[in-house]
């Protein structure tokens, strides 16, 4: 059994792992949520929500590349593959600044969910085949749209090697599975994004997180935070300001391990599932 099993790397006392979501949507198409708060009438090209989708690609995802590296802070990007087609000089970036790069779907609105076995598979190929060529490097990762994975989601992705799957919502700490093709990680994914503050105030973003950060750190070593940011609404100033922040509150404190999504993957799947479980961690 592995050491890392029950300890962060070099006995960090909390992991802060960032996801950033790089979406983008086709032509015809649009976010079915923006900051405006009056819908058009059913079959209405919204222009307006349109617009604001394309920002990510546009400005935010370089902000908040920027960002973190200011803070010298590794992140997590889940990108849709057509992001890589688009955007291609973004998505290397993300790479050349050290960053992970995650596949994401092709576009925003193609779920697994409504495909066949067959078309998720090519799907995710797809995908990873499209990043790679931009970047030079496969992702290792994988995060469903909207987290619509299927009973088959894991089989595909582990037949392709990958490490992980970042949309797990039943967990709030890696851990490893076993699937057809031998073991996978899950990375637990936030239940409060960025998204949950579009139409309120963005400090309620930062008062959350810091709580969270404050509560773990104090009541529970080797504890995990997970936050996400969207990069068509993460990235803009209203946004980053207060991830600038949450980020430098954050540094302040020395057992703080940073960790990038492959990161936490490869100790998932190094440890002891049995060992790391909550009974064992709280009640030893």
């Amino acid at each position: 059994m592995s050491s890392t099993a029950v300890a962060w790397p070099n006995g960090k006392r909390i992991a802060v792992a960032i996801t950033v979501m790089f979406e983008t949507w086709p032509d015809d198409k649009w976010p079915p949520f923006s900051v405006q708060t009056t819908a058009l009438k059913p079959g209405t090209r919204d222009n307006s929500a349109a617009t604001w989708g394309q920002y990510g690609g546009r400005v935010g995802v370089w902000r908040l590349i920027r960002l973190f590296d200011r803070h010298g802070i590794p992140a997590t990007f889940c990108a849709n593959a057509r992001c890589a087609e688009i955007y291609g000089d973004a998505v290397l970036q993300i790479v050349k600044s050290g960053h992970d790069i995650a596949g994401h779907g092709y576009t925003q609105d193609e779920l697994l969910a409504y495909q066949t076995p067959e078309q998720e598979r090519a799907t995710i190929i797809r995908c990873l085949d499209t990043i790679a060529a931009r970047t030079g490097k496969r992702p290792e990762g994988w995060c469903s749209p909207v987290l619509a994975w299927t009973q088959h989601t894991d089989d595909f992705l582990a037949e392709q090697k990958l490490l992980y799957r970042a949309d797990a919502n039943y967990i709030d700490m890696p851990r490893r599975i076993d699937t057809k093709f031998g073991p996978l990680a899950h990375v637990p994914h936030s239940d409060f994004t960025d998204q949950r503050v579009l139409r309120t105030a963005p400090q309620i973003y930062f008062d959350v997180y810091k709580d969270a950060f404050d509560y773990l750190y104090r009541d529970e070593p080797m504890a995990m935070l997970e936050l996400v940011l969207h990069c068509h609404w993460g990235g803009r100033p209203l946004m980053t300001a207060v991830a600038d922040r949450l980020f430098t509150y954050f540094r302040q404190f020395p057992d703080v391990w940073f960790a990038r999504h492959s990161e936490l993957a490869r100790w998932a799947l190094d440890a002891d599932p049995e060992q790391s479980t909550y009974q064992r961690r709280f009640f030893s």
